[in-house]
């Protein structure tokens, strides 16, 4: 066997075993489309911005949009839950969480299968996510609208409270086990594509749909933005008077005075 034959030959064999000859690009795939992405982003920049925003009245303005801009993104998310690519659908989380049972006799045996219990807490930590932004905008557009009493102000806080935990486990979580797997978990929601052999777990990547939310959630900002009234004239960011905003403070500081 001449030097040719022998190089293709080690070629051949390193393609069999996953490693890639010198210089070649590493083999990936797509594992998220764009509007997830656009929605995850987004989502993580308004709750931010919500929560750093919730205790100033001088920023309500921008509380309550990055509030209304959270309910549109849930709206979609859970339309995608349906029609999405098969990775995002409900299905695939409702199939993942069903090996709770099992993973729980492990537990009983003795046995740690810790690919389960990963996918499992990363499941729930996403569903728990959703379900906390479901009751954090629910409460707050109930309390901005004032259709109930002050306990909504307090369940307001306790989901945004609650939110905010499980975003800072599910941080956490993602981290740990991107030393664990010695793997960048962050990578495939920035770019939607994960390394590995193998076809594309999202043959499509829904390009357009991804730009559409983004343009669709700047245009409402900026229409937001547009109609805020101007400094100094009497109203506070939200458009309420100022005046009747501090009358209704000290009705609610008079009555837990009693």
């Amino acid at each position: 066997m001449n030097a040719s034959s022998a190089s293709l030959a080690d070629t051949a064999r390193a393609d069999r075993a996953g490693a890639q000859p010198s210089g070649s690009a590493v083999p990936s795939r797509r594992t998220v489309d764009a509007p997830t992405r656009v929605f995850h982003w987004l989502s993580a920049l308004c709750f931010a911005g919500a929560y750093a925003s919730a205790e100033s009245e001088s920023w309500r303005l921008l509380h309550v949009s990055l509030g209304y801009t959270l309910a549109g993104l849930l709206g979609f998310r859970i339309v995608w839950g349906f029609v999405g690519p098969k990775p995002v659908r409900f299905s695939a989380w409702w199939g993942k969480l069903q090996a709770l049972p099992g993973l729980l006799r492990q537990l009983r045996q003795g046995a740690w299968p810790a690919t389960l219990a990963q996918n499992l807490a990363m499941t729930l930590a996403v569903v728990g996510v959703l379900v906390l932004v479901a009751g954090a905008t629910a409460s707050g557009w109930v309390t901005y609208e004032e259709l109930a009493g002050d306990w909504t102000e307090e369940l307001h806080e306790f989901f945004g409270n609650a939110l905010l935990a499980v975003v800072l486990a599910h941080v956490a979580l993602v981290l740990g086990l991107s030393v664990l797997r010695r793997r960048n978990l962050v990578a495939p929601m920035v770019t939607g594509r994960s390394p590995g052999r193998g076809p594309d777990l999202v043959r499509r990547n829904h390009a357009w749909l991804g730009a559409l939310i983004l343009a669709a959630v700047l245009g409402f900002w900026a229409w937001q933005w547009h109609g805020a009234p101007a400094a100094g004239d009497g109203h506070s960011a939200d458009g309420r008077p100022v005046a009747t905003q501090r009358a209704e403070r000290h009705h609610r500081h008079a009555d837990h005075d009693d």
